[in-house]
């Protein structure tokens, strides 16, 4: 089995209802260890050494969060600028995190017709996430496609729990099989069971 490491950055968890179902399907797996960066670091001073430890020991990193304004929220981009560091996940020795896999697992607001180059966003969901898809490109990591829940506003009872339970099977495959550059072809990993 994968070591998994869910990275969960969101300000105002108490208010979510996609973030937190999602987690709530995942908690108590085996090898799914999970993070609350919020609640950890609340005063934004984290411990590299114990987050550098966390990762050493992950397969698959999984950076999951709301998007704020195109972006992940500051705590995690707080970590990133901290964790990632020069000769230590990139560089001339930054090899900690080659081959791991990592990807975002993301709850929008929007649509997502809204995520489209004809949508009120202008571009496709993934040029969003270039940053993300570089960094693990500078750390010598393996980029999968994003888990995807849009229109949290608006999303009913039923799809958010077909989506949990999407996200389980997601986790539960990604743990158990050895095999996942097939994953690498689709759009978003909500549909790698379709």
């Amino acid at each position: 089995m994968k070591n998994i490491l869910v990275l969960m950055a969101h300000p105002k968890l108490e208010h979510s209802r996609v973030i937190a179902n999602l987690l709530d399907a995942i908690s108590g797996l085996d090898n799914v260890q999970i993070t609350d960066l919020y609640e950890r670091y609340p005063d934004f001073n984290i411990d590299v050494q114990h987050e550098q430890e966390a990762l050493f020991g992950a397969d698959i990193i999984i950076w999951m969060h709301p998007l704020y304004w195109y972006a992940a929220p500051p705590l995690l981009k707080q970590w990133m600028d901290l964790v990632l560091e020069y000769n230590w996940a990139y560089g001339h020795n930054g090899i900690y995190l080659k081959g791991k896999y990592l990807f975002n697992a993301i709850s929008t607001g929007g649509s997502p017709d809204a995520y489209s180059e004809k949508g009120h966003h202008g571009y496709p969901l993934k040029e969003f996430l270039l940053p993300y898809k570089q960094t693990a490109s500078l750390c010598n990591m393996i980029y999968l496609p994003p888990f995807h829940v849009a229109g949290t506003h608006n999303i009913s009872v039923h799809n958010l729990q077909k989506e949990a339970n999407d996200f389980k099977s997601l986790i539960l495959h990604l743990r158990d099989k050895k095999e996942l550059e097939s994953l690498m072809k689709l759009n978003f990993l909500n549909d790698f069971n379709q």
